[in-house]
Formats: structure tokens, C-alpha cells, sequence
């Protein structure tokens, strides 16, 4: 699995979203709804200046899960792993592809987390410059039930990934 795929997809979405959220920042009122109930009901306000400052929080944490933590992992002693199979998925000949797989399965998910967010972002944009036909909060429902699906399938998939050794290469 390689990961320059995800890493400029984030990059991309990002520089999307920078341009996205800057040319609609100025419509928005003084004060932005931010958090809505299930019912898409506003219960939560702060000046649109927290609201610019949370996105940019926001894409930058995600930028770590997609940059930072892969860099840490391949600094970190193998002995400080906690992986199935450890020693046959950190073998010298091994490690490196171990490596790319770590750096390539946290570059997707952060994909995704920030996907998720720009979608809440655009939710909470979408809800304040048209306060009179607000969007659907089922989008919203849908979009987070798609997410959990994605994150539930997605933790699965790391350990099952790490728990096949090949026949071949399995010591008796």
C-alpha cells in the first residue's frame, strides 16, 4: 500500500478547503452557529473568528495523523511496538514495507477524518448563510453513520492485516 495517493488527496482537500472556506468567510454573520443537536437545531454559537481558528485547528491535526504520526512510528524502537506477528513484521527485510503500510493506512483514515470535518464545516457554513432553508440534518446523519462504517471497518482491517503471516514463512 502506498501512500502518496492518500498524502496528496489530503493535500489537495485541504488547499480546496482553504480556498473554499476563505471566499465564503466573509458572508458569514459576526457570530457562527457551530454545533447542532440530531435535530439540526443550533445550540452551540462563538464569534467567526473561533469558527476560522477551529477549521485551521482542525487541518492541522489531521495534517499530523497524516504526516506526523507515520514520521514517529519509524523512529520508534521496534521493542515499543505492539503489533501482531511483531518479529516477522519487523524483520530487517520487512520493516520497510511495514513502514509504507503504517504511513499509507494513517494517510487514508486521515483522509477521512478530514473529509468528515470539512463536510460538519460546510454543514455549519451552509446553516448560517441560509439561516430561512437550512440543509437536511439527514445529511448529516448519513454522512456520520458512512464514517463510524468506514472507522469500524478501517480499525478492523489493522490488526487482521498484521495477524496473516504467510504458510511459508511460519516458524513451527
Amino acid at each position: 500500500m502506498q501512500s502518496r495517493l492518500p498524502k496528496l488527496l489530503f493535500l489537495l482537500m485541504a488547499t480546496l478547503a482553504a480556498i473554499y472556506f476563505s471566499s465564503v468567510y466573509p458572508q458569514l454573520p459576526e457570530t457562527v452557529a457551530m454545533h447542532f443537536n440530531a435535530s439540526g437545531v443550533a445550540d452551540n454559537y462563538q464569534p467567526k473568528s473561533g469558527f476560522l481558528d477551529t477549521l485551521i485547528a482542525v487541518t492541522s491535526a489531521v495534517a499530523v495523523l497524516v504526516f506526523g504520526v507515520p514520521a514517529i512510528i519509524k523512529i520508534l524502537p521496534a521493542q515499543l511496538a505492539n503489533l501482531p506477528n511483531k518479529q516477522y513484521w519487523l524483520s530487517p527485510e520487512r520493516v520497510a514495507d511495514t513502514q509504507e503500510f503504517f504511513s499509507a493506512w494513517f494517510a487514508w483514515f486521515g483522509c477521512a477524518v478530514y473529509f468528515m470535518a470539512v463536510f460538519a464545516f460546510n454543514y455549519a457554513v451552509q446553516f448560517n448563510l441560509h439561516p430561512d432553508n437550512p440543509p437536511s440534518p439527514g445529511r448529516m446523519i448519513w454522512m456520520l453513520s458512512a464514517f463510524i462504517a468506514f472507522t469500524v471497518f478501517w480499525v478492523l482491517r489493522l490488526p487482521l492485516h498484521f495477524a496473516r503471516v504467510p504458510v511459508s514463512e511460519r516458524q513451527s
